[in-house]
């Protein structure tokens, strides 16, 4: 790590913290050749297994442009789908690995997306679960219509 102040190649580490929430490294760093000291924020990588095996990084964006196009047509703000995003992240994050399956991301989509929009569940699901039939929306409908009542109560 170069210091900022003499641009010396090399700096120590003398203390270091996991911040926001464990999703970034907080690490304050000490020149050996002028004394400098200076922070640095290192985000934790969170990569994405694809079925394929194929790893990537994780992208909001690629969420987003997922559940955006279950939801053409409807009634949905970019802001909305922008915290839906997050939430998705979050709840991968705390799954505390830096390697998370391209299948729990779809699952993590699911519960908000039901919340924000039921049409554009059922799209997202629907392709996500790989509906076959007619009888697998009514069986999906079914669900969520269990899972308001019983939110209701």
């Amino acid at each position: 790590m170069y210091c900022p102040f003499c641009a010396n190649h090399s700096s120590s580490v003398i203390d270091s913290r996991v911040v926001d929430s464990g999703s970034a490294i907080r690490r304050r760093r000490e020149c050996p050749e002028c004394g400098g000291r200076f922070t640095t924020v290192e985000k934790a990588m969170l990569l994405v297994v694809k079925r394929n095996g194929v790893t990537e990084p994780f992208s909001r964006d690629k969420v987003i442009l997922g559940v955006r196009r279950a939801c053409q047509g409807r009634n949905v703000s970019d802001d909305a789908l922008k915290r839906l995003a997050q939430e998705v992240e979050e709840t991968v994050r705390l799954k505390g690995t830096s390697q998370v399956n391209a299948n729990d991301i779809g699952l993590a989509i699911l519960d908000p997306l039901r919340e924000l929009d039921e049409v554009a569940y059922l799209r997202f699901a629907s392709v996500y679960r790989s509906f076959d039939s007619a009888e697998d929306f009514e069986k999906e409908i079914r669900m969520m219509r269990r899972h308001a009542k019983s939110s209701l109560k």
